[in-house]
């Protein structure tokens, strides 16, 4: 007799919490937190953000993680303050300085050399990340004191602009990057080609992907609904210690965002509840119009009032290759 598999734990929920996740708070922690609120059965997140950074951390809900890819890749806008005269271990406050300087930059310094910061550059991501060395993070070996060589990568910086410089020590930016840009990296490089040195003192994404700023969802404002949502214990269960648990998740759940709204970047094919049907069982659909595409890399199914499948158009026909089977 076969064994069968266990039931997955939470609710079958799909979609897209764009959190602002606050200062001091990890990303894997930020995850769990919202995976435990929305008691959801599946979740990941689209990019890690450093604990001391604040902002943009899109997290994905059951079958929502399968566009995370589609986030990771896309452009991210961050907002970062660069304190001239210092250098430090981590790139920021973290760390302790390991070169100073008395020299400050004028803004007319700054700006010639933006030109150099921006298209296609070579940086050497900071000691202190995420990056993977022999199967080892970067920042587990530096914090163990070994000496981390991290080869020089390439990146894309769209955009560079300072937003303002309230004092000589100073200086806020906005940049917008493509994927495994490091604004650490950018800051540090600055500081040595300007002569002053410098590291980040904050740091906020503001944007990643198809989201925008004024998608964000403070961690409070998530709280509150989750509270409104809470069951009323009697005093007899709040003196045995029970805790008060969500029963009502419909104030939580409208902060989620669909799981095509990742997706904005692609081609969508709009299905009959036919063809829907068909792209669910895993078999190609004929598209007819005049405006549908004969071939197409990346195209989304929707039907049944949901996202069906992640695709291709090849001659004429939409071809499933991940199918979104859960309820939404």
């Amino acid at each position: 007799m076969a064994r069968r598999g266990k039931k997955p734990k939470g609710r079958p929920i799909n979609g897209w919490i764009i959190f602002d996740k606050p200062r001091g708070m990890g990303s894997t922690e930020a995850v769990a937190k919202m995976k435990w609120m929305f008691f959801a059965q599946k979740a990941g997140h689209a990019g890690t953000l450093d604990p001391l950074a604040s902002g943009m951390l899109p997290i994905a809900l059951g079958d929502a993680t399968k566009t995370v890819p589609f986030v990771m890749d896309g452009r991210k806008v961050y907002r970062f303050a660069v304190r001239w005269g210092a250098e430090t271990t981590t790139d920021d406050t973290e760390g302790p300085a390991v070169n100073s300087s008395e020299a400050r930059p004028s803004r007319a310094e700054i700006e010639e050399l933006l030109a150099d910061y921006t298209g296609e550059i070579t940086q050497v991501p900071p000691n202190f990340s995420a990056i993977k060395i022999a199967g080892e993070r970067a920042y587990d070996l530096a914090r163990e004191g070994e000496i981390v060589e991290i080869a020089p990568r390439t990146v894309v910086v769209h955009r560079l602009e300072i937003v303002d410089m309230p004092d000589a020590d100073t200086t806020i930016f906005e940049a917008e990057c493509g994927k495994g840009t490091y604004v650490r990296a950018i800051a540090r490089d600055l500081g040595r080609d300007l002569g002053c040195y410098g590291h980040v003192v904050e740091l906020r994404r503001v944007s990643v992907g198809a989201f925008g700023e004024g998608d964000l969802v403070p961690l409070a404002e998530l709280e509150a609904a989750a509270e409104e949502g809470m069951e009323v214990l009697d005093a007899e269960a709040i003196e045995s210690g029970a805790r008060p648990r969500v029963v009502d998740f419909q104030p939580l759940d409208e902060y989620l965002v669909s799981p095509e709204s990742a997706l904005s970047d692609l081609y969508e094919v709009m299905l009959s509840d036919e063809q829907a049907s068909r792209v669910l069982s895993g078999n190609p659909v004929l598209l007819r119009g005049r405006d549908a595409p004969a071939f197409c890399d990346e195209a989304y199914a929707t039907g049944h009032g949901r996202l069906i499948a992640l695709g291709s158009v090849e001659e004429g026909s939409f071809r499933p290759k991940r199918v979104f089977g859960g309820k939404g």
